[in-house]
């Protein structure tokens, strides 16, 4: 029976990855066009590492030393990495997810530093047999919807479920010439919907890279950004302390919530942290499940965890974790 797939996989506290610092002796943050300076701060990328696939279960006695460990959890291997998707779709997913996590920690920590960052629309992908097929195409700007020029997706989405099912004139610039096309949505669940996703690219002032080897999804969003900004700036952010903390946050600075959080914290508290940042939406989650001698503070934007990381600098004491 020890060797009967289990239909389970484990998840366990992750490695931690401090952003100002080297991967493969390459450092994470730099750029070719701003100085980075060095700090005595760290800021670390809170992870969950995942024990089998759907091709690759682990074994019982993996799963039932699991199960008798909190520091664990056993989940159905359908939950996990659904039926209808593959294991390479769903990494190449998660991969993809850490790329934009980056690109709008950077959006959101120049734009603290005083840059503008202007944002445009993008046509990702088209589905099959939408309204959107053989129509607009994988790469079109999308400058305006039904003649509103568009800065964010809200304001596009707002447009198409105001046309009721009419058509739509969607405007885009393709290689650089701007084509107009009459689009006409369809309803999906409760939204009117033309079959396009949507992201945003941006024009960032300065060029900014991040790198951290083979770590997927969107959850370092946060820390990205306030490693960013301790690099472009003098002096060191927190001081010389430990800061851990998870969650996704966008060009405006709203943090936003994420999986995995008790397991975060697990491994925030093994690496050594003195404070760790969990997102608002995850709050209520956490609050059963902080180890002991850990602060943690619930921070809804980037103010909130430089206001915690200002707090820890002045020696402080934090109170035990709040929700509102």
């Amino acid at each position: 029976m020890a060797f009967l797939p289990t239909g389970y996989v484990i998840e366990r506290p992750g490695q931690v990855f401090n952003v100002m610092g080297t991967v493969s002796g390459e450092p994470v943050i730099s750029s070719d066009d701003l100085e980075v300076y060095s700090s005595e701060s760290r800021f670390d990328v809170t992870t969950v590492s995942l024990v089998g696939n759907r091709d690759s279960t682990p074994s019982w006695v993996q799963v039932l030393i699991a199960w008798a460990d909190p520091e664990q959890n056993v989940l159905p291997v359908s939950e996990v990495f659904p039926d209808n998707r593959s294991t390479q779709e769903i990494r190449a997913e998660s991969t993809a997810q850490m790329e934009i996590s980056q690109q709008d920690a950077i959006a959101a920590a120049l734009t603290h530093l005083g840059y503008e960052v202007p944002t445009k629309l993008y046509v990702q992908s088209v589905l099959v047999d939408s309204p959107s097929s053989k129509v607009l195409v994988a790469g079109d700007i999308v400058v305006s919807a039904a003649g509103v020029l568009l800065e964010n997706f809200d304001q596009l989405r707002s447009e198409i479920q105001k046309t009721e099912g009419d058509p739509i004139e969607i405007v885009v610039e393709r290689d650089g010439v701007r084509k107009s096309f009459s689009i006409t949505p369809v309803k999906k669940e409760d939204l009117w919907v033309i079959g396009s996703m949507i992201a945003y690219i941006y024009d960032f002032p300065a060029s900014v890279s991040l790198q951290l080897g083979d770590v997927g999804g969107p959850s370092g969003g946060l820390m990205f950004t306030l490693g960013i900004i301790d690099a472009l700036g003098e002096g060191s952010l927190a001081g010389d302390h430990h800061v851990s903390g998870t969650g996704t946050i966008n060009a405006s600075g709203k943090v936003g919530n994420i999986g995995g959080i008790g397991l975060k914290m697990i491994a925030a508290k093994k690496s050594g942290a003195d404070l760790f940042l969990v997102p608002s939406g995850n709050c209520q989650e956490a609050s059963g499940q902080v180890p002991e001698g850990l602060p943690v503070v619930s921070v809804r934007d980037l103010d909130d965890a430089l206001a915690a990381i200002e707090q820890l600098k002045s020696g402080s004491e934090f109170s035990s974790l709040s929700c509102n």
